[in-house]
């Protein structure tokens, strides 16, 4: 499958909080709230969300399409995107404006305070996915990225007939009801975590039922509880959590699932191993400081997917995947 995948390109910022943020807030004031956290780390990286799953993609074996918009700080970038098998091809690059940032803290509960600086990012609502699906497009993932650039990009994908995936996550806190709606009225497929799915149905006022009605599979992330995935008309599936072997930084963990449910889907494989290559490749993220800095090697990957999901699984995904290690 040609899968292009819009939304934010970011240098991340990751620190770390020895201690609770919970022991540092006072309920009754948070509408007062003046506090600062001492780092013990500071980690830069690559990141954002669209960055980070065409790399999990890339890594292993598939080659997306990166859609979006950057600096002219983003050469280093660039380079190891297509070095590790993305294409680049299609990225905006602002003349004005730096490489979108994200900074983010972490506590030893895995709790984090983020700020996210657009940047570049604005200028996403210039490209037009046209030129790009003239040779062909079988899935567009429309994540979080300019809010102009998101409407833009969904609309295009209901005019020209391409198959979507609505993927809002960071960007539902600032939408309204309208917005979201507008975002995920006829997607095939929903990304989102389990405080996303409430949220949206919140802000968009549809019941459950009702985003069935507009969407024709909706997968939903639930932490430690694993992933639910409701198509219309059939019976939910559960997939829970791969096994772990440490906890170093949750930044990017969801969209290490995303890459790895969207390399399942390249593949036809059904919806369940989708998410089982997703829940692993998440936990490789989880495993590392850092949203691109784990390496896949293809046999200890296999090894992993069946201690988690048994041989029948590893044995149903093995031909479709090729890591950089065999």
């Amino acid at each position: 499958m040609r899968i292009a995948v819009t939304g934010s390109i970011a240098t991340d910022h990751l620190m770390t909080f020895r201690g609770r943020f919970a022991d540092s807030l006072v309920v009754e004031q948070l509408d007062k709230i003046s506090v600062s956290f001492l780092a013990d780390t500071l980690e830069i990286r690559r990141g954002g969300v669209a960055g980070n799953i065409c790399f999990g993609m890339a890594a292993l074996g598939q080659r997306p399409l990166l859609v979006g918009a950057a600096g002219e700080d983003f050469g280093d970038y660039r380079s190891w995107l297509t070095r590790h098998g993305v294409d680049c091809n299609h990225v905006h690059i602002s003349d004005s404006r730096h490489t979108a940032r994200f900074v983010c803290t972490t506590d030893d509960d895995m709790a984090q305070m983020a700020t996210f600086y657009a940047g570049a990012m604005s200028e996403a609502r210039l490209i037009e996915l046209g030129p790009i699906a003239e040779s062909g497009l079988d899935l567009v993932l429309v994540g979080a990225n300019d809010p102009e650039a998101m409407l833009r990009h969904t609309d295009e994908c209901r005019t020209r007939g391409l198959t979507f995936v609505a993927d809002p996550s960071q960007q539902l806190a600032f939408a309204d009801g309208p917005f979201i709606r507008k975002l995920i009225e006829g997607a095939d497929y929903l990304f989102t975590n389990e405080y996303e799915a409430h949220l949206t149905e919140q802000k968009t006022g549809w019941s459950a039922d009702d985003i069935a009605a507009q969407v024709t599979t909706r997968v939903i992330t639930k932490g430690k509880d694993g992933a639910v995935i409701v198509t219309r008309g059939e019976d939910p599936i559960e997939v829970p959590i791969a096994r772990e072997t440490r906890r170093a930084d949750p930044t990017g963990v969801g969209d290490g699932f995303r890459a790895g449910f969207l390399t399942g889907l390249s593949a036809g494989l059904e919806y369940r191993r989708c998410a089982e290559i997703g829940s692993l490749l998440a936990t490789y993220v989880l495993e590392t400081v850092g949203t691109q800095e784990y390496v896949l090697d293809t046999s200890a990957f296999l090894d992993r997917l069946a201690q988690s999901y048994g041989d029948e699984s590893a044995a149903d995904v093995e031909p479709h995947i090729t890591c950089a290690r065999p």
